[in-house]
């Protein structure tokens, strides 16, 4: 992640009900920006236990309040580099409101997924000769 800025995020108020009581998961969300506008998406949201029809979708997409030179920044560093994308990567309520802090980070190399693909497979077979020490 090279840098962050703090958004806001527009949402119902069951929604923000829901967040209030730990109802959110930020773990496949991420953002766009269309339009000149930015987005975040797969964000989910459990349905509020006393909320209406307004309940319904809990991953839809939801628009990140931004200023537009902040937008216009971000858009440039993700069309020059290429391989940037916008990750979230905490949501806050600050005075009332919840806020997301959006990163923009660059994806994995080749060369990155091949050696987390090693350490996973050396963790597992570490696990799997302990486990077999701990049977016997």
């Amino acid at each position: 992640i090279q840098e962050s800025i703090e958004a806001g995020i527009v949402l119902t108020g069951a929604e923000i009900k829901s967040l209030r009581a730990g109802g959110g998961d930020l773990a496949h969300a991420y953002g766009k920006i269309e339009n000149g506008e930015a987005w975040l998406y797969s964000f989910h949201i459990a349905p509020y236990s006393h909320g209406n029809r307004a309940n319904l979708e809990t991953e839809r997409p939801r628009k990140l309040l931004l200023h537009r030179a902040e937008i216009i920044r971000l858009l440039g560093q993700i069309e020059k580099k290429g391989s940037r994308a916008l990750v979230p990567l905490k949501g806050y309520l600050k005075n009332g409101r919840f806020k997301i802090l959006v990163g923009l980070g660059t994806g994995k190399t080749h060369r990155d997924r091949r050696q987390d693909l090693i350490k996973r497979q050396t963790d597992r077979e570490v696990n799997r000769v302990l486990a077999d020490r701990r049977r016997k």
